[in-house]
């Protein structure tokens, strides 16, 4: 499987990006059965998942981007989107998607993932 994100760039606090992540190659079967999800990792720091979402639309999300972003799904494209608005700088990062089971293992190997930068 091949994770190809997009989407990213640099934008000025208080503005807005969508990312999106394709899933190529991958088995439909394994992308519906498991939860998708965007992670970050921001300069020096660890990856953490930002937000995910169930086959079903069932979203989570880390309280840093309660109601600033917006995860979302297209199963027949394999795709996953991530609505970011009222960016700020703390969200500087490079983020990624995976496929991952609820105990929080990932299911492929990460991708290139799409650089995020937010200026003050």
């Amino acid at each position: 499987v091949q994770l190809q994100a997009s989407g990213g760039g640099l934008v000025q606090a208080g503005g807005s990006l969508r990312l999106s992540c394709v899933a190529r190659r991958s088995i439909t079967s394994t992308f519906n059965s498991n939860l998708m999800g965007w992670y970050r990792q921001a300069p020096g720091k660890g990856r953490d998942l930002v937000a995910g979402i169930t086959s079903r639309g069932i979203t989570n999300y880390a309280d840093s981007v309660i109601g600033r972003f917006t995860i979302s799904r297209d199963n027949a494209r394999k795709t996953v989107y991530l609505q970011m608005n009222n960016l700020k700088p703390e969200d500087t990062a490079v983020y990624y998607c995976n496929n991952y089971s609820p105990d929080g293992t990932t299911a492929w190997n990460w991708g290139q993932g799409t650089k995020v930068t937010v200026s003050s």
